[in-house]
């Protein structure tokens, strides 16, 4: 069996429901770094996007047991993240710190194309900085799903299974958070 086969993940499960734990290290492979951007997306913190992530594969491993196999594999295991950075955001509010270190640019200088003059990689940058402010600045209500559906290339379908709402409030969602990020960054331009 491919390892990037559909089945490959329902397989995992089955493995490690019956006492193969090497079986999540294949699941950690094919999902870690999907898992990191979406909860990095979420939380804004690569740190603790690698915190929950990792916590999401405890869980996984915790519920491996009840796993039954109705929706896609990804929308269980995004469902597991998405309730993570939920209490993660929810402890934060109760909880607020100031960082030491700033974290804009992390993910800017991987954008650079080579072919590109100095001034276009500055400006493609500073692009993709205002892009990822306004994304963050969404409610985490509309960005969880527009991030699924954008960067994940998740169907409507499996969003919802993924958050636990309907097709149509993840529809809905995916609208007000393009609506919103096309007025806050056609706003930063006047």
């Amino acid at each position: 069996m491919s390892d990037n086969a559909p089945d490959a993940d329902l397989e995992a499960m089955r493995r490690l429901s019956s006492g193969d734990d090497l079986a999540l290290n294949g699941i950690m492979h094919r999902w870690r770094d999907k898992l990191a951007a979406y909860l990095y997306r979420s939380t804004g913190s690569h740190e603790a996007a690698c915190d929950l992530a990792q916590e999401t594969f405890v869980k996984l491993y915790q519920s491996r047991h009840r796993y039954q196999p109705g929706a896609p594999f990804s929308s269980y295991l995004f469902r597991i993240a998405a309730n993570l950075a939920r209490n993660h955001a929810r402890w934060r509010k109760r909880h607020p710190a100031v960082s030491i270190e700033s974290e804009e640019g992390h993910e800017a200088d991987d954008l650079t194309d080579e072919a590109a003059t100095p001034e276009e990689s500055l400006q493609a940058r500073e692009q993709h900085q205002r892009i990822e402010k306004a994304l963050a600045s969404l409610p985490q209500e509309l960005r969880e799903p527009l991030h699924l559906f954008t960067y994940e290339e998740m169907n409507q379908a499996d969003i919802a299974a993924a958050l636990g709402c309907s097709v149509k409030a993840v529809e809905t969602r995916i609208y007000r958070a393009r609506q919103m990020l096309r007025g806050l960054l056609d706003g930063e331009g006047s």
